[in-house]
């Protein structure tokens, strides 16, 4: 398996994560007014950042790549599908978020708050 198709497969299930979590919820439109600005200057930072220290660490020889498994598009000395894995990750973790919280229907029992000591009479005297 080559490194742009195994960036591809993980950008894909990523992104069907980040999906189906926007289908599940209720507040798509206000989550995705409220993230997009975010989403993107975090992105730009992950990718210039794994940019900057992947080059470093491939100058001085703790990183190599076969050259038939990567597409042969470089970002210095970078293969350009490294850079798939910080945007992977920017779309799964709002994703899983998504899915794993509890939606505003849900059944599950909640906690009750403990009764505020001020709101009881007190007896007697």
């Amino acid at each position: 398996m080559t490194y742009p198709l195994l960036s591809a497969a993980f950008l894909a299930l990523t992104a069907a994560v980040l999906v189906a979590g926007l289908v599940r919820a209720p507040d798509r439109a206000r989550l995705v007014a409220r993230w997009t600005v975010p989403a993107v200057v975090t992105g730009v930072v992950l990718v210039v950042l794994t940019a900057v220290f992947d080059n470093l660490m491939i100058a001085a020889g703790l990183m190599t790549y076969a050259s038939a498994a990567i597409s042969g598009v470089h970002l210095w000395l970078v293969p350009i599908e490294d850079l798939a894995y910080p945007v992977a990750g920017l779309l799964l973790l709002p994703g899983l978020w998504l899915l794993l919280r509890p939606r505003p229907d849900d059944t599950t029992p909640t906690r009750e708050r403990p009764a505020d000591s001020r709101t009881h009479e007190r007896s007697g005297r």
